[in-house]
């Protein structure tokens, strides 16, 4: 990217819907309520023939420091010390307030090139608000409708004007990596063909990582502690995070691309609409990511909703990993550390083995050991073993306990073969799919858990009827 943007004003002018229109998606949330934006979120922006990166904001309002608007403001202006240019956005049907009088005042002062957006300005009435622009003496307003796409031109060649057209043009990438569609991105792997082929990890790839948990778990604390500086929102109120942010950064050599996420409430405490998109892109976000670190409250472990969020997380066949935070308010380690165990085999059934760790956002306790555990998680979640040794390991365990007889028939489970991974997935062929009872279908998988060491990961065997070479010949008959 050539040059990057940050997009600034005061709260419900359009700044989001703004950010959406120039990366092409829908990526940051929207609504009519003030102040829906808390955290800065970048993005790859395409505008006619300009690529560059953009940043969304929080809207100014003035306030103290300590306060939540106060945190929102400071990392407002940190994105205008990032960002190259600021696309100053005002409301042309409301016209201007006090606070965009402010607003002005301080990014003249950063002395940094700032282009004045007149949003809304296709509606009724907005004449007088467009002109009123021009009294913050930051150059000639650009009438534009983000809803819309109207004045897009205009912007551009503002912008051009601004940065110069040797900043805007001179270090095109034409290779850069852009935004990936949440909902579009393809992660089935591939059959094998070679039977005895096991590919090895690829540890060389970047790793999509989400963040997920109740409310006030530390999510965003935990991310900030990772990256070393205060990239998120922090603080003691709950549900701060509303929008899906990801950070990327370097652990060991390997990139990291960590999706801080909104706290997730029981489903039916969730009633305003604004909440109710907050849960819905954390939901994409644990699609869209390889492995997802459960973050749980040390202090009030094991909640039905922490329960039911990593159920959820497991069905949609991610790898997860769990986190207990805030470990330096434990009084008994120890004691709790062998009750957490305890609690995790018998409540999580379904994810036997899954990995746990110890950790604290806030003093960086257990991090590395957190960072090797998903990394650990998401080898066994990638993993392929070839179908020679399956099938030896089907034979095995078949004489260990050979399956049920039902009818009066036994049953056969003939072959079997490795589908896909991300997560593993295996087909067997057997008579009589339908009548294998779903307790050895546990059995086969408890075994493969075992045998292949694969804790912790869904685990999915699908059934289906072998092929009889005589039924043509019996239907002719």
């Amino acid at each position: 990217m050539s040059f990057t943007v940050a997009i600034v004003g005061r709260p419900n002018v359009g700044k989001s819907t703004l950010f959406n229109r120039l990366v092409g998606k829908k990526l940051a949330l929207v609504d009519d309520t003030p102040g829906v934006t808390r955290d800065r979120r970048p993005g790859d922006a395409k505008l006619i023939d300009l690529r560059f990166t953009i940043i969304d904001t929080a809207g100014l309002e003035e306030a103290g420091p300590e306060t939540l608007e106060g945190r929102m403001r400071a990392q407002t202006e940190a994105a205008i010390d990032e960002a190259d240019l600021s696309l100053f956005v005002v409301d042309a049907k409301f016209g201007l307030t006090p606070v965009d009088q402010t607003l002005g005042e301080m990014l003249r002062r950063r002395g940094k090139p700032v282009v004045l957006v007149a949003n809304k300005s296709e509606a009724r009435g907005s004449d007088g608000g467009f002109y009123d622009a021009f009294t913050l003496g930051l150059g000639d307003p650009v009438p534009i409708s983000a809803e819309h796409g109207q004045g897009m031109i205009d912007l551009r060649d503002a912008i051009v004007e601004a940065i110069g057209p040797e900043m805007a043009f001179g270090d095109d990438d034409d290779e850069a990596e852009t935004d990936v569609d949440l909902r579009d991105h393809e992660r089935d792997g591939d059959e094998d063909e070679d039977e005895d082929f096991e590919p090895a990890y690829d540890d060389s790839k970047p790793l999509r990582v989400a963040i997920v948990g109740r409310p006030n778990a530390g999510k965003s604390t935990l991310i900030n502690r990772f990256l070393g500086e205060d990239r998120l929102l922090t603080g003691p109120e709950a549900g701060i995070t509303r929008d899906s942010i990801s950070v990327e950064w370097d652990w060991r050599g390997r990139t990291i691309k960590m999706f801080d996420t909104a706290g997730m409430r029981r489903k039916a405490r969730v009633q305003e609409k604004l909440e109710k998109l907050s849960v819905a892109d954390a939901l994409r976000a644990i699609r869209f990511a390889e492995t997802v670190v459960i973050v749980f409250d040390a202090t009030i472990p094991f909640e039905k909703q922490d329960l039911q969020i990593v159920d959820l997380v497991l069905r949609e066949g991610r790898a997860a990993v769990l986190a207990f935070n805030k470990w330096d308010l434990v009084e008994d380690p120890q004691a709790l550390l062998a009750e957490l165990r305890e609690k995790t085999e018998r409540l999580l059934p379904q994810a036997r083995g899954i990995r746990a760790v110890p950790i604290s956002g806030q003093t960086g306790y257990g991090l590395d050991k957190l960072m090797q555990n998903i990394i650990d998680t998401d080898m066994v979640w990638n993993k392929r073993i070839s179908t020679a040794r399956l099938n030896r390991w089907l034979d095995t365990v078949q004489v260990q306990h050979p399956p049920p007889a039902v009818s009066g028939r036994r049953l056969k489970l003939k072959y079997m073969t490795q589908v896909k991974a991300r997560p593993p997935a295996f087909m067997i062929s057997c008579t009589r799919p339908d009548s294998v009872p779903e307790s050895y279908l546990r059995y086969l998988t408890n075994g493969l858990r075992a045998d292949f060491a694969m804790p912790g990961v869904p685990i999915r065997i699908h059934l289906r009827a072998s092929e009889n070479p005589f039924e043509n010949k019996r239907k002719k008959r």
